[in-house]
C-alpha cells in the first residue's frame, strides 16, 4: 500500500515543478535522483528548504519532484512554492505562516521577448542628432 501524499504543481520562469509531499521519515528525490546529487549549489537548498524550515516541520517530512524547464535557480524556487503549497493544503496553521512569509504567491515575471528592430526586448539604437 502507498503512502498518502500531497500532490501540487508549481512554476517559476520556465520551470514546472510537480511535488508529491509524504509524511514520516524518507529520501527527498528530484527527477528519482537525491536532492544532493541533483542540486549542487548550497544557496539553493536553503531556497527548497525554506517552506519546511519556516514551519518547522523539515524530520516530519519528505518529498518526491518531477522537475522540467532551464535554470537551477528557476527550478529551485519552482519546488520551494510545490512545497509550500503542499503544506498550505496540508494544515489550516501551515497556511497562514507560509502567506505571511509570502511563500504562497506565483512569482509570474518571465523574460521578455525580443522585438524586431531592436537589439534586444527593450534596447534600442543610440538616436543622433547630428
Amino acid at each position: 500500500m502507498a503512502n498518502k501524499y500531497n500532490y501540487t504543481i508549481w512554476k517559476r520562469k520556465t520551470a514546472s515543478a510537480q511535488v508529491k509531499l509524504f509524511e514520516g521519515k524518507g529520501e527527498n528525490m528530484v527527477n528519482s535522483k537525491k536532492i544532493t546529487e541533483y542540486v549542487t549549489r548550497s544557496d539553493l537548498f536553503d531556497t527548497i528548504y525554506s517552506p519546511l524550515k519556516l514551519c518547522k516541520v523539515k524530520e516530519n517530512f519528505y518529498f518526491e519532484v518531477k522537475i522540467s524547464g532551464w535554470g537551477v535557480s528557476a527550478q529551485a524556487e519552482a519546488i520551494r512554492h510545490g512545497l509550500a503549497r503542499s503544506l498550505a493544503s496540508s494544515d489550516e496553521g501551515f497556511k497562514k505562516v507560509l502567506k505571511a512569509a509570502g511563500l504562497l504567491t506565483r512569482d509570474a515575471r518571465k523574460v521578455e521577448r525580443k522585438k524586431p528592430g531592436k537589439h534586444k526586448a527593450r534596447k534600442w539604437s543610440q538616436w543622433s542628432k547630428r
